[in-house]
């Protein structure tokens, strides 16, 4: 008995050298719930292998669980193996990043996808709500941090008002770094607050008119409706320069700060890929001069195509006309198809509107990646649906590259592929398809919804 539990432990032993050192958790359905409670603060990624995000994200992900190696532990589920365990944690798009204290679920990861972000971000999450200064040099140290930090100033550990400024902590730890500190009995004491009360005026003071985006606060940042100039930013190097433009932004700020907008700055390199991606800044067009956005909450995108003036003149005809709602949305389009007859109809962003939104038509869309695996796999059937019903001049069966082209409002995308039904006379209205993927299930589908009776392979149905 003993030689056959040494012998499974060698086995343990060799398959966890064989698997190669990295220092990424791996965790299955039949091992998730024994070694997740054995970690205080767990950052799980699920994923699937053939997913283009998840392959990105890799690198990234080994590289800040080697940094945070004896801080937090980071792990990794394959949800195309695991599936019971992504099922129970809700996970429908890939990859998703989930938090988890002592086995138990506390909340989305959403912060950063860098190594750097990463680390920074989970470092926030570890160890205790708000960490003790014990002297004044433990105080001054405190004070050179580059990151927005509270120090809470109390007469003593069991002080009433530490107990309130933990639990108030605890709610922004994602966003701030917390210290307490008592030196003496006769220390002056600030005035009780509550945790609402402290969270709204840290946050306030935090952010400023025109704070400084960072891929680190990028999230959090654009959970408002958010201005951003970007330039060569760089306040180590030239802060001179740097507050040049930003003075400039602040200035015509000042006129619209209460009409719900936040302004910022950034460095144009930090995000120069997202320029291209998102806002099709090429590389030429790269100057001096900052280069404008808005991003609303609900995803929508303005540029500023006009040249940055120096008055900044320039900025409040922009202000002025978004606030008129006078600007035409900026949407990430590929090229209009030159020929679109094949059965199945290919939709880009600038032609989603003539094509989805068509007021007469039921159309079912397909919303892809490239590289998307399961989209691979129903491409013949999707296909196949799109023959049979050819010939019905009232519904459209088509299909959009979410990866190339904006997903318009209404449509919510996190994973591929994803398939949504608009109903003709009901555009407002997308209902998500959720069934089966065979093409019988898909006709069964579209008999119950379709505005009228389908015409299959040139034959119509009878209700």
């Amino acid at each position: 008995m003993l030689r056959g539990v040494l012998c499974v432990l060698a086995l343990c032993v060799w398959s966890s050298a064989a698997r190669g050192r990295s220092d990424v958790l791996e965790l299955e359905d039949a091992d998730f719930d024994y070694i997740a409670p054995e970690h205080e603060t767990l950052l799980v990624k699920f994923y699937a292998p053939w997913c283009g995000h998840c392959k990105k994200l890799a690198p990234e992900f080994e590289t800040a669980a080697t940094r945070l190696k004896g801080t937090v532990t980071l792990a990794k589920v394959d949800c195309t193996t695991n599936t019971e365990t992504c099922k129970r944690y809700g996970v429908t798009g890939y990859p998703t990043l989930k938090i988890f204290r002592n086995g138990q679920e506390s909340s989305s990861y959403d912060g950063p996808r860098s190594a750097e972000g990463i680390v920074n971000y989970m470092k926030k999450l570890a160890g205790p709500d708000s960490v003790p200064l014990h002297s004044e040099h433990d105080l001054e140290n405190f004070i050179n941090n580059f990151d927005a930090s509270i120090v809470g100033f109390f007469s003593g550990a069991d002080s009433s008002q530490l107990s309130e400024f933990l639990k108030g902590a605890g709610l922004m730890r994602e966003s701030f770094l917390c210290l307490s500190w008592w030196p003496t009995p006769t220390q002056h004491t600030p005035s009780h607050h509550t945790q609402h009360m402290l969270r709204s005026l840290l946050l306030l003071c935090s952010l400023g008119l025109c704070p400084h985006l960072t891929k680190e606060n990028k999230d959090s940042l654009r959970k408002r409706d958010l201005l951003t100039a970007y330039y060569d930013l760089d306040y180590l190097r030239n802060p001179k320069g740097s507050n040049y433009w930003r003075n400039r932004v602040l200035k015509v700020a000042s006129k619209f700060s209460s009409q719900g907008l936040l302004f910022s700055v950034a460095n144009r390199n930090d995000f120069l890929e997202e320029l291209e991606d998102e806002f099709g800044l090429g590389t030429s067009d790269s100057t001096e001069l900052p280069f404008v956005t808005i991003r609303t909450r609900t995803g929508n995108k303005y540029t500023m195509r006009e040249e940055f003036t120096r008055d900044g003149r320039s900025l409040e005809n922009f202000l002025e006309d978004y606030f008129a709602e006078r600007l035409k949305r900026y949407v990430k389009s590929e090229p209009v198809p030159a020929k679109n007859n094949a059965a199945v109809k290919v939709v880009v962003a600038d032609t989603f509107e003539e094509i989805v939104n068509d007021p007469e038509k039921d159309v079912l869309i397909e919303f892809y990646a490239p590289w998307c695996g399961h989209c691979k796999k129903l491409e013949p059937k999707y296909t196949e649906l799109g023959e049979r019903l050819y010939s019905d001049p009232s519904i459209v069966i088509a299909k959009m590259d979410a990866t190339a082209n904006d997903v318009p409002q209404g449509y919510d995308v996190q994973g591929f592929p994803t398939i949504y039904f608009a109903a003709a006379g009901r555009k407002d209205e997308p209902k998500r398809y959720e069934g089966p993927r065979e093409v019988k299930d898909f006709i069964n589908f579209l008999k119950r919804e379709a505005s009228k009776p389908l015409v299959l392979n040139g034959v119509k149905e009878e209700l």
